[in-house]
């Protein structure tokens, strides 16, 4: 008689440390107990991975999910069944809800939300203000905390840090590297004129211009180095900013999205009108091609889908009065697929951009890679599935994708949380089991 496990994945090629290897996966207690053959083996559950590439589950670590207070657009249980969908496995979320995510309270109040209704596992930012800025050493160590995540431009209220000073200080109160949306709120607010006499969006990069972003981030790495506190750029959308981070990568890691890898102005703009528009913006295909460099080169560190819904109606809004942001946590990994399908990224940079690099970055406990001991998530996809992105796919509460009716090759076939199967073949199974995820600053 065999070894017993609860989920056996059987007849896949499996992404190991190694590399690409045919062997079976043994599953026991949500990680992974046994690489080989597991013919003879029992099972609770099989998967049958023939065809299939078994890869680490996605990582996407910028995510809004809008609960609480704007879940009209957006909640904790149709954003994370999104993410299942599109073999995404772990998310971490941003605190630019209503409330704020600025005290331990919320914090937590957004962690029982997510008891019972999460279908992946999860962790949320906390943001930085002038007003939390002496308990932010503590916030970032509490259980389910992603991070501190700073707005030095593109947000209102307390969640505004534009200020050198205060920037200073919120470096200055902690350890864990700090995720930064960095665009220049002083220059923002200079040219917002020019969005509003144009009152369409393919003047959203001219407005949020790349000196607004350039010097930006120019001034986080500055601060951060002075503080000796690494720090996390999100986003990033130009030429200039990838040449510049290229020489601070001691000090800074570099996020990019899949919307500023397949979109390109002006096109995007004349197409899809403000369902392109996002903060900081989608710019012309020279800043795409240089975006695709820095992949190349290894500039770049991590793929995150900054998914941040807004219902079509927001959407029709007359611009700039349009809302920025668009879904994309469904997506990451199809358009992924489907690049490297095009000769644009290898599969060895695929996973560590979607899930080696992220939890190299945040040091996120027993996740990223399909190892011994380290929590059973995986994305089984089939590499040459031909499909077509379509509105009526997506299960975020928005309903809709800028990448309507585009047709990919590669596309997630199951996804695996911990040895639970929470997808296949297009299917939601069971019950949500996300939990929060662990890392190891705060263990």
């Amino acid at each position: 008689m065999g070894e017993r496990y609860d989920l056996v994945v059987r007849g896949g090629t499996v992404f190991t440390p190694s590399g690409l290897a045919a062997t079976d996966l043994g599953v026991t207690g949500g990680k992974i107990a046994a690489f080989g053959d597991l013919g003879a083996a029992e099972a609770g559950e099989t998967l049958d991975a023939s065809g299939l590439t078994v890869l680490p589950g996605v990582i996407d670590s910028q995510v809004h999910f809008r609960e609480p207070g704007l879940e009209h657009k957006e909640d904790i249980a149709h954003g994370t069944k999104a993410a299942v969908m599109g073999g995404v496995t772990t998310i971490f979320e941003m605190p630019n809800t209503s409330p704020l995510t600025l005290y331990q309270a919320d914090l937590e109040d957004k962690l029982i939300r997510s008891q019972g209704r999460a279908w992946c596992d999860h962790a949320y930012f906390v943001g930085a203000s002038e007003e939390n800025v002496d308990e932010l050493a503590m916030l970032e160590r509490l259980p389910g905390c992603a991070g501190v995540k700073v707005f030095m431009g593109s947000s209102t209220g307390s969640l505004l840090v534009d200020k050198d000073a205060v920037l200073a200080q919120v470096l200055a109160n902690g350890r864990r590297r700090v995720a930064v949306h960095a665009e220049d709120e002083d220059r923002l607010r200079e040219r917002q004129h020019i969005a509003k006499q144009a009152g369409h969006p393919r003047a959203h990069p001219e407005w949020r211009d790349v000196e607004c972003a350039l010097r930006a981030t120019k001034r986080i790495v500055k601060l951060g180095r002075e503080a000796g506190r690494p720090v996390h750029v999100l986003h990033i959308t130009s030429a200039e900013e990838m040449a510049f981070l290229a020489q601070h990568k001691d000090v800074a890691t570099v996020e990019t999205t899949l919307n500023h890898l397949t979109m390109a102005a002006p096109e995007c703009y004349e197409r899809l009108g403000a369902k392109a528009q996002m903060n900081p913006p989608v710019r012309d295909a020279g800043h795409r091609d240089a975006l695709w460099r820095a992949i190349a080169d290894g500039t770049v560190d991590v793929i995150g889908s900054d998914h941040a819904p807004h219902t079509l109606e927001e959407k029709q809004r007359d611009y700039p009065a349009s809302p920025s942001g668009m879904p994309g946590v469904q997506t990451v990994l199809p358009l992924l697929l489907d690049h490297m399908h095009q000769g644009r990224l290898t599969l060895e940079r695929l996973v560590d951009l979607t899930s080696a690099g992220p939890q190299r970055i945040f040091g996120i406990a027993g996740k990223g890679r399909i190892a011994l001991g380290w929590d059973a998530d995986l994305a089984l996809v089939d590499l040459k599935a031909e499909r077509t992105i379509t509105d009526a796919w997506i299960a975020s509460k928005c309903g809709w994708t800028p990448f309507d009716g585009m047709s990919v090759t590669g596309w997630p076939i199951a996804t695996v949380v911990r040895g639970h199967v929470a997808m296949r073949e297009d299917e939601v199974l069971a019950t949500p089991i996300g939990a929060p995820a662990r890392f190891w600053s705060t263990l």
